[in-house]
């Protein structure tokens, strides 16, 4: 998670991007807790890859030891000095890199229920498109092992995309073909990727299969973070999750299911959803809004809003209906 999360600027401007809350909680907090369903097992450890210090700074880790802490793990910080693609991120963390594990990029969401294939040397999650020729793909043998990696297809080869999440047995034997990659300086772009370390143990017959999940959720620009941010209410109100707070002080304000609404929020003359998220401490007046994220400490008011994103601290008082302002930011 060291990059800086330029395409959902200005709200990355202040929040790392996998901090940024959607549906209530941080993206890496969501996405964590989310592997760790699946995996179904104790986990150990949770290694996290951070940036600049000055951006990644100490309220950031305190954050990320506690999301370690409620799996019963310790928390590993690493620092990527320079962002040199993300086989150089990986092997940031080096010391941690031994026994089962997971990668994962952090500025996607999933919903997943399938068992790990204990047989396989590694896992490459993956989710079924539409247009595999937009995304890098596996390419699948007759046993469904994946014997090849191929970005944005022109033939079909499958409609089974990566979407960054993998398991591996043994880390450590990536460790070493990644240690290759370096000393070669097999660079793409400029950037050692991961991928080269994968295909580096596909070369020694090491056996990777396919996680299927059953949603793939990107938050990497406004719009489709706001999407996320709808299917993730959808999904947390039929698991039965409670997504507004009792200490809502609603004033005469109508609330379309779903929608979380933090601590303190005070509601006046409002329509407020569907698929809308609003932080602790808010207050809303004599507006309509719907598919929006909206953080914390921010007042809104005579406003009608659809698709946008306001972050904390802001204020905003106007008649515009997409809208896409950051951190103490005021538009009146």
């Amino acid at each position: 998670m060291a990059g800086r999360g330029s395409r959902l600027r200005p709200h990355t401007l202040t929040v790392p991007k996998p901090l940024i809350p959607v549906a209530g909680e941080p993206i890496v907090h969501r996405l964590v807790k989310d592997i760790a369903k699946v995996l179904n097992q104790p986990i150990d450890e949770v290694a996290f890859i951070l940036g600049d210090p000055a951006f990644f700074g100490d309220d950031i880790i305190e954050s990320l030891k506690s999301l370690a802490k409620s799996l019963n793990a310790k928390a590993s910080i690493y620092r990527q000095d320079q962002p040199l693609g993300t086989g150089h991120a990986i092997m940031s963390a080096k010391e941690s890199l031994s026994g089962p594990a997971v990668v994962a990029y952090a500025d996607t969401l999933i919903k997943a229920n399938f068992t790990l294939d204990e047989e396989a040397d590694a896992v490459i999650w993956t989710k079924k498109v539409k247009n595999p020729e937009a995304y890098g793909v596996v390419n699948l043998n007759e046993k469904e092992e994946i014997i090849e990696l191929v970005e944005k297809p022109q033939e079909f080869v499958s409609d089974q995309a990566v979407i960054g999440i993998y398991y591996f047995k043994d880390i450590a034997v990536l460790k070493g073909k990644l240690q290759e990659v370096l000393e070669e300086n097999l660079m793409h772009g400029g950037e050692y990727q991961i991928n080269d370390g994968i295909k580096k143990m596909m070369a020694e017959g090491k056996i990777f299969k396919t996680g299927t999940v059953d949603e793939w959720m990107d938050c990497g620009n406004k719009n489709v973070t706001v999407e996320t941010n709808g299917k993730m209410l959808n999904f947390l109100q039929q698991d039965g999750e409670k997504l507004i707070s009792d200490s809502v002080k609603n004033e005469a304000s109508e609330i379309i299911e779903p929608c979380y609404i933090g601590e303190n929020v005070i509601l006046k003359n409002s329509t407020i959803g569907p698929n809308v998220s609003i932080g602790d401490d808010c207050v809303v007046e004599n507006s309509t809004i719907k598919n929006s994220l909206i953080q914390t400490n921010s007042s809104i008011k005579n406003a009608k809003l659809d698709n946008s994103m306001i972050g904390n601290h802001a204020k905003y008082d106007g008649n515009y209906t997409q809208i896409s302002i950051g951190d103490y930011s005021v538009l009146e």
